[in-house]
Formats: structure tokens, C-alpha cells, sequence
């Protein structure tokens, strides 16, 4: 059974104060059904990265070998029939690799269902910011790292990864945050539950989190 379950996100604003904005989510009632609907489109999703190139050829594929290498008796060698075989250099190969496509089928909804599981269970680590970062005339990673200590998020060990989700691409703010190992990027109407569960902290913008409303109710 799918249900609303609501969030009550503070805003978090330059000047320290605070306002809030409550999301409803549709999530299956059963914990055990969200952990099967979150693992078959992750399992989706990683098939999605998997190209399946590596293909070998066996003895009936490779080139050449027609004809009998030398006679069957006489020559004081090992008999052979073909220089296909896999006994030989250049010859095919015993149960090698094919070229296979990975890929499963995941309904709309199932994505939906997923993603908004993943971002309700994520509550509390992410932070709504007011700041859009218009400011950001060029790009300079040290005023970006400073507008968001302006904003006082308790984020504070340096090695937690941390996935930013804006409304638009912003080409000043990506080159500014691209050399920081531990910060992403990411487009709100191309959020992805693998990027969602690598995260440690969701920073997401106000236009992001109506563009995630929007989509996802």
C-alpha cells in the first residue's frame, strides 16, 4: 500500500534566519517493499552503465585453418586438425567472454516511488539553501566555499561526499566546485538514485526542491 508521508524542510537563508517548506512523498507502507523497489532500480540503473563489449571468438569463428596443418601420421608431431583450435596461437577461444546487454525493465513509476524513498529517508541530511549563487560573476572556488560557510550548514569533516542539486545548470558554479574532490553537482530533474545513496549530505537549492516537488508528486 502507497502512502503521503510528509517533510518539513528548513530553509536555510544568509542571514541565519529560517524558513520552512513541508513536501509530501508516496512511499510503500512496508519497509521491506521500499528495500526491493530501491535494489531493482539501482540494479537498473548500474545495467544502464554496463556495456558488455568484451566478446572472444570461438574455433568456428576465427579466420583461416581450413585445411589440415600436416598429415596424420609420419611427421613424428603432435596430430592436428585445424589451426583454429584453441590449443593453438591465433586459434579460438575455450568459453571466452560474449558481448551480452544487460538490462532489465523498471516502470516510471517504480523510479518515482524509488527516488522519493531514497529523498524522504535522506531527511536528515539535507539542507535547504535560499542562495541560488547568481552572485558568482566567474568562476572562483574560494568565494563559493565562502558563501556556503555563510550559511552555517553543520557539515563539517571534509571527506563526507556531498551532492549539490540545483534548478538549472549554472556554469560559473560547476567550474567553481569541479576541483573540490568531495562535492557533485547535479541537475534536479536529472537526480538519480545512485547518485542520491553515494551521497553523505543533499544540498539542494529552493528552485531544486520545487523542480523535485513538481516532478515527484
Amino acid at each position: 500500500m502507497i502512502i503521503n508521508k510528509p517533510r518539513e524542510y528548513s530553509i536555510q537563508e544568509e542571514n541565519s534566519s529560517s524558513t520552512s517548506k513541508t513536501i509530501n512523498f508516496k512511499i510503500h507502507q512496508e519497509y521491506q517493499k521500499n528495500i526491493y523497489l530501491i535494489h531493482r532500480v539501482l540494479r537498473w540503473q548500474l545495467y544502464q552503465n554496463r556495456q558488455g563489449n568484451a566478446h572472444t571468438k570461438t574455433r568456428s569463428e576465427v579466420q583461416g585453418g581450413g585445411k589440415k596443418p600436416w598429415k596424420q601420421k609420419g611427421t613424428g608431431r603432435a596430430r592436428a586438425g585445424s589451426s583454429r583450435s584453441p590449443l593453438w596461437r591465433g586459434g579460438g577461444v575455450i568459453f571466452g567472454p560474449r558481448s551480452k546487454k544487460y538490462k532489465i525493465k523498471i516502470n516510471k513509476k517504480e523510479k518515482k516511488l524509488a527516488i522519493q524513498n531514497i529523498i524522504y529517508n535522506k531527511f536528515p541530511k539535507t539542507f535547504i539553501i535560499q542562495e541560488n549563487f547568481k552572485t558568482l560573476q566567474k568562476p572562483n572556488t574560494k568565494i563559493f566555499i565562502q558563501q556556503l560557510k555563510e550559511l552555517n550548514l553543520p557539515i563539517t569533516h571534509n571527506n563526507n561526499k556531498i551532492l549539490f542539486i540545483v534548478e538549472k545548470k549554472h556554469t560559473n558554479l560547476y567550474l567553481s566546485l569541479r576541483n573540490i574532490p568531495n562535492i557533485d553537482i547535479i541537475q534536479a530533474d536529472h537526480i538519480n538514485i545512485l547518485a542520491i545513496l553515494q551521497a553523505d549530505f543533499l544540498i539542494i537549492t529552493l528552485d531544486g526542491l520545487n523542480i523535485i516537488q513538481k516532478i515527484y508528486q
